[in-house]
């Protein structure tokens, strides 16, 4: 969806100032935030692409005056309240005023380092060809999904050529819509800067964008 979480390219929002790897967390509670929702992730009652879309779907003023792990507490209660996990009155008291309905799966602490170690793989089995091949010129679709999306506003409608063929994973947007994997072969796609900003961007400026087969076009 075109919400907040889209900002490439935008005007207004002040420089980039990237932070030091360290430290991970600036306080404690972003830890637990972190923890509580690789767990409750861990438990399969939604996919990552669902919490993503959770997380973006915020309200505009929400999202743009929250830290990263407000943001991720914000679309984790999100979760736990449509799943009937938790109400918003235990959210409001901040702690448990009845007992939970069980969930599939449960991570135990023993098994967090292998949980974590063997991450999420996204890549498939391919079962049928890709339609696109290193140096073909594609042209992203203009689109505006209402759902979970991958494909940034700033290079809808533009073309570029496929740099790369990175095989078949999960297609995001309708693994976030519970429409199952549908899984799809994902490019890797590099836009001339001056196709996306026009003419006053750096002539040498390319961007370089990871995009499903859904989203192109031939150019």
């Amino acid at each position: 969806m075109n919400g907040a979480q889209d900002l490439g390219g935008m005007m207004g929002f002040g420089a980039i100032l990237p932070e030091p790897v360290h430290p991970v967390f600036h306080d404690d509670w972003e830890k637990r935030a972190f923890a509580i929702t690789l767990a409750m992730g861990a438990t399969g009652e939604w996919t990552i692409d669902m919490a993503r879309f959770a997380r973006e779907s915020l309200p505009p003023p929400v999202y743009l005056t929250s830290s990263y792990y407000e943001i991720w507490t914000a679309g984790l209660i999100r979760l736990l309240e449509e799943r009937g996990l938790v109400s918003a009155e235990e959210i409001a008291a901040g702690r448990a005023l009845r007992d939970s309905r069980p969930v599939a799966r449960v991570l135990t602490a023993d098994r967090v380092a292998e949980t974590l170690r063997r991450g999420g793989p996204t890549q498939r089995e391919v079962t049928q060809p890709a339609r696109y091949r290193v140096g073909d010129r594609v042209r992203a679709r203009q689109m505006h999904p209402t759902g979970h999306t991958r494909i940034p506003r700033y290079c809808r409608g533009h073309a570029g050529t496929i740099e790369a063929v990175h095989g078949v994973h999960v297609f995001p947007d309708s693994n976030a819509a519970g429409a199952g994997e549908q899984p799809a072969w994902l490019y890797g796609v590099a836009f001339d800067g001056r196709e996306i900003w026009g003419e006053d961007a750096a002539p040498d400026l390319v961007l370089r964008v990871d995009l499903w087969e859904p989203y192109l076009d031939l150019a």
